[in-house]
């Protein structure tokens, strides 16, 4: 008698992980660059959205 863990083979996709294409990738030395850029999006889109919550 088998349980669910005596499970023998592996799925095809059980040793890869997902790949971020070249044209995606963010150098090194750009990441700071990049995570501030976000931030200050994050900031703005944050800042509009209070602006539009007192307009009302």
């Amino acid at each position: 008698m088998m349980g669910r863990d005596d499970h023998q083979t592996s799925g095809n996709n059980s040793s890869s992980l997902p790949q971020t294409p070249k044209n995606l990738k963010i150098p090194p030395g750009k990441v700071d660059e990049e995570f501030s850029r976000e931030l200050n999006e994050w900031d703005d889109a944050k800042a509009e959205r209070e602006q539009k919550n007192q307009e009302r």
